[in-house]
């Protein structure tokens, strides 16, 4: 089974006020853990007037960086075509598919990923003893088994790449 690592950053932490800024994708096979393909795309904002300032500063948002930003009609769709049968898996898992799943309704774009999804965190909290790690952020969990983290200005393609090599560790 392909498994498509989402991250996605946001205006905001609220799906019916808030907007997808970034979209980072790791789409890799479950059973040899190769990168089939990846996606990084910025989306322009249709109401930065919502914009959390907390988000604001957590992505580092500034107008100029996303001068090449696009619709999110046009990321939903290259995002669908890279996703297409495939299972979804983040951190915090609920966040990002629910922005997710609120674009694809937006956008008027079919979700064709398989029925499952898989939560980084709760496989995290699986597999590492609980004595060992005090909070579960990915963060934290980067730091447990060794794996550089996200940079501190959030970038959807870098949590995407953190994200899948904690999957990574986690199951090997």
């Amino acid at each position: 089974m392909k498994i498509a690592v989402t991250d996605v950053e946001t205006t905001g932490i609220d799906f019916d006020l808030h907007e997808i800024i970034e979209i980072g994708l790791v789409v890799f096979d479950d059973q040899n853990f190769e990168i089939l393909d990846t996606l990084d795309i910025k989306i322009k904002p249709e109401h930065p007037e919502n914009f959390d300032p907390m988000a604001k500063q957590i992505n580092g948002y500034k107008e100029e960086d996303w001068k090449e930003a696009v619709s999110l009609e046009k990321a939903m769709k290259l995002y669908a075509d890279k996703t297409l049968g495939t299972m979804f898996c983040a951190h915090n898992a609920m966040f990002d598919y629910g922005f997710i799943t609120k674009a694809f309704g937006k956008c008027g774009i079919k979700n064709y990923f398989d029925k499952h999804t898989i939560d980084i965190f709760t496989l995290a909290w699986s597999k590492i003893p609980h004595d060992k790690i005090e909070k579960w952020s990915l963060k934290t969990i980067c730091q447990y088994l060794n794996i550089p983290p996200e940079p501190i200005i959030h970038r959807g393609i870098n949590g995407a790449m953190a994200e899948y090599e904690v999957y990574k560790k986690l199951m090997i």
